[in-house]
């Protein structure tokens, strides 16, 4: 028979198995910090909006605090890099050990496959312009898009719209990667000028070994997880799955478990710490891979989560850039935030409690949101009062 196991503690072990077990640093926290942060994760999505804080920065705040942002940026430059960007779950800040794992998604990517539908039948198309990319990163690299001439043809001026598919379809493939970036721009570089040796040194495994290598990592990071959030961690297809989580439980890595509430079987790490008590306090990303998988989200918290940046602001129930609010194992409040850096302010546009939230809800949520203010450099905090969280927040700013 299949272990049963309650809800509760499927929470706290996902929790544990994303860190928020782990003591946050005494003093400031350092690249061996980082390291842990991601032997957890093993991966942080980037995304571009920075309406509070870039995305893939926001998880190593929310489990080790304030720390500096050069700590991530710094890990992604020069040969010493301990972290590369290729697509995992999505666009993502990945440890360089995972590079050859993902050679066979670079390899099929080359041939049309493991990309974006428009992107491939485009590549098939443009190969001269491809090859005359690849060749100018080549000889100048590292460059950005931004930096290859228009070509003026019958159409206008289409250099960087061409320019730019071509150097997404070449880092898609592996032909190129990212040297560094400034603000958000990449620079792209060759893979054998901007990778640690050691790491382009390593054996590439067959596909089915290094998917069966990326369930692994996709286990550690769950704890515990149904087949469906193991496959969505590294967007596996169900083809590369068949057979591999089988494996993975016949070796006794994986634990076929029921949890409590949960329609579909679940699979627990052999490894996974069973908390008896999560005391985590963080606001978390739309893109922190405790909620990026919504019907995962909702399964452990009953939390109902989905980002309304492209929804018409007057179609908004919560707002344009909302946080969840993690208290203890329970996602108790949601926060709609915006760092607004030239008035030097964090704006609190609006909050709400979740069902069941505890009363110490808005005080921690408050010392949350004055730890923020201190991390992102802002000189107060501004709350309006909207939400049924808002004007007790309000309240409390004010005082």
């Amino acid at each position: 028979m299949k272990e049963k196991i309650s809800l509760a503690m499927a929470r706290r072990i996902a929790l544990g198995a994303q860190g928020f077990t782990d003591p946050r640093p005494s003093g400031t926290p350092d690249r061996r910090h980082l390291a842990r942060v991601l032997s957890r994760t093993g991966l942080l999505q980037i995304d571009s909006v920075s309406a509070v804080v870039r995305a893939h920065y926001m998880p190593l705040y929310s489990r080790l605090g304030p720390y500096p942002l050069s700590l991530l940026d710094s890990a992604a430059v020069n040969r010493k890099r301990t972290v590369f960007e290729y697509w995992a779950h999505e666009a993502s800040f990945l440890p360089v050990e995972t590079y050859p794992l993902l050679r066979w998604r670079m390899q099929r990517a080359e041939q049309g496959d493991e990309m974006y539908l428009g992107l491939a039948k485009w590549g098939r198309e443009r190969t001269g312009l491809i090859k005359d990319i690849y060749d100018q990163v080549a000889e100048r690299g590292p460059i950005a898009a931004s930096g290859i001439e228009g070509h003026k043809g019958n159409g206008g001026w289409w250099g960087w719209s061409e320019a730019k598919h071509a150097f997404e379809w070449l880092f898609w493939a592996g032909r190129i990667t990212t040297a560094y970036r400034r603000g958000f721009e990449r620079y792209y570089d060759l893979p054998e000028r901007v990778l640690p040796q050691a790491v382009l040194d390593l054996p590439v495994p067959a596909a089915e070994d290094a998917h069966r290598e990326l369930l692994r990592i996709s286990a550690r990071a769950h704890g515990i997880a149904t087949a469906g959030d193991l496959r969505d961690y590294f967007r596996l297809s169900p083809a590369d799955m068949k057979g591999r989580l089988e494996e993975l439980v016949e070796t006794g890595e994986l634990l076929p478990v029921r949890v409590e509430g949960w329609d579909k079987p679940a699979y627990l790490h052999r490894d996974a710490r069973l908390p008896r008590k999560i005391e985590a306090r963080a606001l978390l990303a739309p893109f922190d891979p405790v909620v990026f998988e919504r019907s995962r989200t909702e399964r452990l918290f009953d939390f109902r989560y989905r980002i309304e940046i492209y929804t018409p602001a007057e179609k908004r129930q919560y707002g344009y850039y909302v946080l969840p609010f993690l208290l203890g194992d329970r996602i108790v409040g949601r926060i709609d935030l915006k760092a607004d850096r030239p008035a030097g302010v964090l704006r609190v546009h609006a909050a709400y409690t979740e069902p069941g939230a505890p009363p110490e809800t808005v005080a921690q949520l408050f010392e949350e949101l004055k730890q923020m203010q201190g991390w992102l450099g802002l000189e107060r905090i501004e709350v309006t009062p909207a939400g049924d969280l808002g004007p007790a927040l309000a309240d409390i700013a004010a005082s």
